[in-house]
């Protein structure tokens, strides 16, 4: 790479892109990462279990955003690489309703029955009792959520990522400090535990929403957006938002589904199985920090570049993407594996929750190394290009067909372990960068969607 002069600036351009973006999922995670911490030292296996199992329903909702988002940026990237600022506009506006839209269903759902939701992802009543308890407050949150994150992603569409990184460190520092005062009561606070856990996220997004609306209105100088902008409905870009986007978000969905799926399988198998899926979820999320802000900077030079129309730089560009998205794999796998016996201190777990937790972390450092070339690839080059319907059907056979098959099988035909499962579960992960090498270097994802 040191020798391609082309790809010199394409990594100049993915450093100043990417640094915010890994910053800020940093943020992200360390908020999760201090949820997990406070809940499971203070509160005990079952209190974790249920903030976890909650936390499905938001993880679908994220899902959901994410690929709202993702057509947002595919769409929008391109645009603004023919600097059509009006298009880009109006593919805000949709993307902005169909967020709501489908935000509001799902905190309708919760509203109604949080029983029989949290009931899909696992049979422990204890757990599904403290998640109630959880979800009835953080449920308030979704459509903040909503707000915050497809604001973000209009601003990445034209290449201004800073933003993100400042809203992240402010729900960080007020989660964590709303829960250290709210989880144990310290410095006069009630003691509210599992109640205080869920109040803090709510606050954390009610701000991370505000600073989003107020930058966006008065700050941003390069789309200059009005909230009277986003009443507006364009047809033509509503088509092409459903034919390029559904593909997208409807991978997204299966996919997020397929996950919850799994922690329904593994939720089943006992508290110690989902305390330690848990936490194992935790720290990978925690050290794949780097891959996924650099795939999300790849797909907004990707699709900057295939709307410039300048396709064979768009070739040299992905080839030397690749080569980055493995060393950094080979570097996270080191890490993941280094930190796991120093993060799992800070839980107090039995002795066999314990053991099968690091069980769990050593499967998932041998296929991080694997995730972090063919995830990147799949979204950060191949959908960002243009072929929106790739990752749907690699995602939607490898998880459905392969993947919850035979974990269902091992789990409940077979009785076999939880980390046997645990190994099903994760089971395409071995053999998707195959099928990512080949198709990446076909190029014939390359599309210019834009009209």
């Amino acid at each position: 790479m040191k020798n391609d002069k082309q790809s010199e600036p394409l990594l100049k351009r993915l450093f100043i892109l990417a640094v915010p973006l890994v910053l800020q999922n940093l943020v992200i995670v360390s908020v999760g990462l201090a949820d997990s911490m406070m809940v499971g030292s203070h509160l005990g296996e079952y209190a974790l279990a249920g903030v976890s199992i909650a936390n499905q329903v938001m993880m679908i909702l994220n899902m959901l955003v994410m690929g709202i988002s993702a057509v947002l940026v595919i769409l929008a990237a391109q645009y603004w690489g023919k600097r059509d600022i009006k298009s880009i506009k109006e593919i805000i506006a949709i993307a902005v309703k169909v967020c709501f839209a489908l935000g509001g269903v799902i905190n309708l759902a919760v509203f109604i029955t949080p029983y029989g939701v949290l009931r899909i992802f696992s049979d422990n009543p204890e757990a599904i009792a403290q998640g109630v308890v959880y979800i009835r407050i953080v449920s308030f949150s979704y459509l903040f959520f909503c707000a915050t994150h497809v604001l973000m992603a209009s601003m990445r569409c034209v290449e201004i990522v800073r933003i993100g990184l400042w809203v992240s460190i402010s729900t960080l520092v007020i989660a964590v400090g709303l829960n250290y005062l709210l989880i144990f009561g310290n410095h006069g606070f009630p003691e509210m535990g599992i109640r205080g856990a869920a109040i803090a996220t709510l606050a954390a997004r009610v701000v991370e929403a505000v600073i989003m609306v107020v930058y966006v209105r008065f700050i941003d100088k390069r789309l200059k957006l009005r909230f009277g902008e986003l009443l507006g409905f364009n047809r033509l870009l509503f088509k092409d938002f459903v034919r390029y986007g559904s593909p997208v978000l409807g991978g997204d969905l299966l996919w997020g589904l397929a996950l919850t799926m799994q922690v329904a399988i593994m939720g089943r198998m006992g508290s110690a199985a989902m305390a330690s899926q848990s936490v194992t979820i935790v720290l990978s999320n925690f050290t794949m920090v780097v891959v996924w802000g650099c795939s999300a900077a790849a797909a907004i030079i990707i699709g900057k570049t295939v709307g410039e129309e300048r396709y064979d730089l768009v070739k040299r560009y992905a080839r030397a993407l690749q080569v980055t998205f493995a060393v950094l794999g080979l570097t996270t796998a080191g890490v993941y594996f280094g930190l796991r016996d120093f993060f799992l201190s800070f839980y107090d777990f039995a002795p066999e929750t314990m053991a099968m937790a690091r069980r769990f972390m050593a499967i998932t450092a041998l296929y991080i190394p694997l995730t972090s070339y063919h995830a990147p690839c799949f979204t950060g080059i191949i959908r960002a290009g243009g072929d929106t319907k790739f990752v749907l059907k690699v995602d939607g056979i490898c998880a459905w067909l392969i993947v919850l098959p035979s974990a269902f099988l091992a789990a409940f035909v077979f009785g076999a372990s939880p980390v046997v499962v645990y190994f099903f579960l994760r089971i395409d992960q071995f053999f998707k960068w195959v099928i990512a090498i080949i198709k990446t270097n076909r190029f014939k994802w390359i599309m210019n969607l834009t009209r």
